[in-house]
């Protein structure tokens, strides 16, 4: 190495004999660390001095203090009042629970209630029981796009209206609505100073550019005069709605369980980036969109190399539903423990079926998935369930409904009656939304049968899962976190940002030129910091 490289050349260590064992030196994170020469070769030291006077311990390089905390960017840490740049994504249905948004709370990070799918009166149940344990926010509610269920879009985002939610994240957005526009608007005032003050944060899960850019742009002028117009946000929201993005925050979603288009994070995140960087240089707004990655956010590593890309905070999602507070059955929770990255799947997702969209999902231990697409196989090849032969009927009612077709449609009916009656409305009148409303009936029933544990169904059980599971299970595999038993998000959740900080002090000590063993290069969760 040339030593106009080493910023530690010429100097020499003069160690305190107050150290912490030699083992535990390279992880007391809250201390800095220097690899030094001495006559038994090449030893680290925490505590002591640096000097130009020649002692027995030449330095042969160092690295500070990295907490975990210090990771991601501080402006996300103070605006959602949180210690770490870290949060739980949402998963529907609930399965991240209550439970698993209070205790990342209470742990310093956040997470984003799993609202899609649950019905008003159990969002609102949530709202209730979340914002009693934790006061003071630092939470999120998810907001998922429903291009086919409109009015369920709006009656939650009155709810988060009605409650003061301050945090949502949006998810599978296309396009923006006018629901997501008017949460974001009804949130903006005028500060003393003559500022815009905004209250209403939303938190955008992206994996396209087009997407990206329509949520680092202010909010359309069409549908700011049509909220004004409905009286659903005042003439002075819908000014100031086009001086601030309609996000705070835009999360790149790459390779991820449930909806997911596969990208690479590592050509998603510096995209993204770029444009938001064109974009604030265009704009110029007081706080620039912050840019987080999410995906295969499953390892010490992982973390590390979304923050080393320019990562604002990271999300987790996948590894989260293997913990004792999602909310999943036991048996699910077992089958993603045993997961290897390559047990994962594409198939038809039951909110977006008409429009082929598709999500990622566990195919170890369940036949979802090829079940699934046999279902969108047939929709796309008949117009109605009657011109299905009477063989494929056969074994579908028997062997995927356990029903006939008549009895599903009837549940339909009653469903959607409550829910939303112009689906049924619609059905009536085209045999070809009458099937895909009865095919929807096994896409949403199996991953509710996957969270409540349903006994003779687990071979239809859905299971959004991404490849990060295996990684996950990989890096866990030996240690106290192998059994599902004893997962913890929060935990899960430090053990992840405390062995990123341990990388990032290694990686700097190697760039110095200073070779570490094997055992030394991997940080292993040996017990619970929780």
């Amino acid at each position: 190495m040339n030593s106009n490289e080493n910023p530690f050349s010429g100097l020499f260590f003069q160690p305190d004999p107050d150290q912490p064992p030699e083992a535990e030196r390279l992880k007391r994170l809250d201390l800095p660390v220097y690899a030094v020469n001495t006559s038994s070769g090449c030893q680290f030291y925490c505590k002591g001095k640096l000097s130009e006077q020649p002692t027995d311990f030449e330095v042969l390089g160092g690295a500070g203090a990295v907490l975990p905390e210090s990771l991601g960017d501080p402006t996300f840490r103070a605006v959602y009042g949180r210690r770490y740049a870290l949060y739980a994504g949402a998963m529907a249905n609930a399965i991240a629970s209550e439970d698993l948004v209070i205790q990342m709370g209470r742990a310093g990070m956040m997470a984003s209630f799993g609202a899609g799918g649950c019905s008003p009166e159990r969002i609102e149940q949530a709202i209730k029981t979340i914002q009693q344990a934790l006061p003071n926010g630092g939470y999120a509610f998810n907001l998922l796009n429903s291009p086919n269920e409109p009015a369920i879009e709006q009656r939650t985002v009155d709810l988060y209206l009605h409650h003061r939610i301050r945090v949502v994240e949006a998810s599978a957005y296309l396009a923006l609505t006018p629901a997501l526009v008017q949460y974001r608007a009804a949130g903006l005032s005028r500060s003393p100073d003559g500022s815009v003050q905004i209250d209403n944060r939303v938190i955008a899960k992206i994996s396209r550019k087009e997407t990206a850019r329509r949520f680092l742009e202010p909010a359309p002028q069409d549908l700011l005069d049509q909220l004004a117009a409905e009286g659903k946000i005042s003439p002075e929201q819908a000014e100031l709605a086009r001086l601030v993005p309609v996000a705070d925050d835009i999360t790149v979603e790459a390779d991820s369980g449930g909806h997911t288009d596969n990208r690479p994070l590592i050509g998603a995140l510096p995209a993204i980036l770029n444009l938001r960087d064109e974009i604030q240089a265009a704009r110029a707004y007081a706080q620039e969109v912050r840019i987080g990655a999410a995906g295969g956010i499953a390892t010490p590593a992982s973390v590390l190399a979304a923050f080393q890309m320019g990562a604002a905070y990271v999300v987790t999602g996948s590894v989260n539903q293997s913990c004792l507070e999602a909310g999943a059955s036991e048996h699910t929770r077992r089958l993603l423990a045993q997961a290897e990255s390559t047990d994962v799947a594409m198939a038809p997702a039951g909110d977006m079926f008409e429009m082929g969209v598709r999500v990622q999902v566990l195919k170890r231990g369940t036949m979802f998935a090829m079940r699934a697409q046999k279902l969108y196989e047939l929709y796309q090849r008949y117009e109605s369930l009657e011109a299905i032969p009477a063989a494929e009927k056969e074994k579908l009612e028997s062997t995927v409904f356990r029903k006939s077709f008549e009895e599903v449609w009837q549940e339909c009916e009653r469903f959607f009656g409550e829910r939303d009656p112009r689906q049924i409305e619609r059905a009536r009148q085209n045999p070809h939304d009458r099937m895909a409303l009865v095919f929807r009936w096994y896409l949403g029933l199996s991953s509710r049968w996957s969270n409540r544990g349903e006994a003779g169904r687990e071979m239809d059980y859905q299971i959004w899962c991404g490849p990060a599971m295996g990684a996950f299970n990989d890096w866990a595999r030996g240690s106290y976190l192998e059994d599902p038993a004893n997962r913890r998000a929060a935990d899960i959740g430090l053990q992840l940002l405390t062995g990123a900080a341990y990388l990032a002090r290694v990686r700097m000590l190697e760039t110095q030129g200073i070779r570490l063993k094997a055992s030394e290069r991997v940080y292993r969760p040996e017990k619970a910091l929780i």
